[in-house]
């Protein structure tokens, strides 16, 4: 979605990591929640615009260095998604099963 807001924003504003903006600034200036801001920052990334970020914040990635960094930081978040389910898939087990294989 080349003329999203958010795109806009991000390419005239936060170009480049050095100018990452907090999440809440961004919320703020497009008058968006922290859900929403999300949301739309995850379907732009599936649909190829590049938006890194850090620590810093979110910004229009300029180097492929920026978006491989992002992606790093991703499949950090992934593989702590993978750990948190395999966990809760074992504390299935101290639960007992009723009829119809309800967990109880």
């Amino acid at each position: 979605m080349k003329y999203e807001p958010l795109v806009i924003h991000l390419k005239s504003e936060c170009k480049g990591r050095k100018n990452a903006t907090k999440s809440s600034e961004l919320e703020q200036s497009l008058h968006i929640s922290g859900n929403e801001l999300r949301r739309r920052v995850n379907r732009l990334r599936r649909e190829g615009v590049p938006i890194g970020s850090s620590a810093d914040g979110y910004f229009y990635a300029v180097t492929a260095g920026e978006v491989y960094t992002t992606i790093r930081q991703l499949q950090a978040m992934e593989s702590g998604l993978k750990a948190a389910i395999s966990g809760l898939e074992s504390a299935l087990y101290s639960f007992g099963e009723s009829e119809g294989g309800e967990v109880k």
